[in-house]
């Protein structure tokens, strides 16, 4: 058991169809047949959308993957039109709010790895592979991977894991033609955020994007490197061996899995409300994963 605590009631805004509720994202369609996208401030772990919000969470997220957009251009269109608040639309959408194109979306996870741990670590304990592909033998938790790799999974919905497959698979799923695509362009922007964030004094272990079609034209779409996203390790940090401190939920994670919380997480109940001192961790690290991404001050 697993999904929502709560389910939230979506805002009805006139001249909006609403289309889907997600962990963090509510989507709609306007009249043009754009998508909008409005990221909220729910947050979850564990499979579970939590009953306690971030504060400025869905934000952060929405800005922060507009500064990516901007810095990834040159090698792919991003699915984002307008930043502008629908009419009708409440306050407190904006700067949460995306209008997108409408993409034919391609339905796998694109995973790019240039460190191991996650599910990755699992899989190579089990088989010295992730994904499927041969590592070498000696690695640990937080190890640098020889070079970065391509590990796609399955979407899920909520309340549900995406499940790592094979480059193979993506192919058969997908196409030979598009699964190419995906890798080349999963991996070029990694490869391009990573040196970014390494400037910044942040690893990029890994992080996930999606993709759509325009016509032709493969476009990044949904949210892009955020901490929702992405793992951001601190550089001067990093200790291959163990798990790696992050600007992330770790303290929401951490806090759930801990005695203080009395949650029996393999017992079908919902986890319980965040404590307030939990809430304001969370929320500090994901502004200063903003902060130190941009080098721009939150506010």
């Amino acid at each position: 058991m697993s999904g929502f605590v709560v389910k939230p009631e979506p805002v009805q805004v006139p001249g909006l169809v609403h289309l889907h509720t997600g962990k963090v994202r509510e989507l709609y369609q306007n009249e043009a047949g754009d998508l909008v996208m409005v990221a909220s401030d729910r947050t979850s772990a564990f499979d579970w959308v939590l009953p306690t919000e971030i504060p400025d969470k869905g934000r952060i997220l929405t800005q922060l993957s507009l500064w990516w957009f901007d810095q990834l251009r040159d090698l792919v269109p991003s699915h984002v039109l307008s930043t502008e608040l629908p009419p009708g639309a409440p306050a407190d959408w904006a700067g949460r709010t995306l209008v997108c194109k409408s993409l034919r979306m391609i339905p796998v996870e694109c995973v790019a790895r240039g460190y191991l741990t996650g599910s990755g670590l699992v899989e190579y304990r089990e088989s010295r592979t992730v994904c499927g592909l041969a590592l070498p033998e000696g690695l640990v938790d937080g190890s640098e991977l020889p070079a970065p790799i391509f590990t796609p999974a399955t979407k899920a919905a909520v309340g549900e894991h995406d499940e790592n497959v094979s480059y193979e698979e993506v192919a058969r799923q997908v196409g030979a033609e598009t699964a190419a695509h995906l890798r080349q362009a999963t991996l070029a922007v990694y490869g391009r955020a990573r040196g970014i964030a390494r400037e910044r004094g942040i690893i990029l272990a890994d992080t996930k994007f999606e993709f759509g079609y325009e016509g032709e034209t493969l476009v990044l779409a949904d949210e892009v490197l955020t901490p929702d996203s992405s793992r951001f390790w601190p550089a001067d940090l990093w200790e291959p061996g163990h798990s790696q401190p992050s600007f992330d939920k770790q303290f929401v994670r951490d806090w759930l899995t801990s005695p203080a919380s009395g949650w029996d997480r393999a017992a079908e109940q919902p986890p319980p409300p965040l404590p307030q001192e939990i809430v304001e961790a969370t929320r500090a690290k994901y502004v200063e994963a903003y902060e130190r991404v941009t080098g721009v001050g939150w506010s």
